[in-house]
């Protein structure tokens, strides 16, 4: 199953001494990955995901966010987002494709 959306970078803020970014996947999006992967999720409720944006592809997990139905996120290694010279507040393409499901 593949979704393509697009999305803005956000830095999560709960640990200011690192910088993790990521990007929401759109809430209809995240209740149909709810649906298809409901009981095989991994630990912390992650999916294994191949994710696309810009140039760059890599096999990483998407995580549910805050909450019971809150959208999955999705974190942009530093390597792609120097890669493809990204920053927090840009909105971009993404792919995610489920691995294993």
């Amino acid at each position: 199953m593949v979704f393509v959306f697009d999305a803005e970078l956000w830095l999560w803020d709960a640990r200011r001494a690192e910088t993790w970014t990521f990007v929401s996947l759109p809430a209809e999006a995240s209740q149909e990955i709810r649906e298809l992967t409901d009981g095989s999720r991994r630990g912390f409720g992650s999916v294994r995901v191949r994710a696309t944006i810009g140039g760059s592809t890599w096999a990483t997990s998407i995580f549910p966010g805050g909450g019971g139905g809150g959208a999955f996120v999705l974190p942009i290694k530093r390597a792609v987002r120097k890669a493809e010279a990204f920053d927090v507040g840009d909105i971009e393409t993404v792919t995610v494709e489920l691995i294993d499901v």
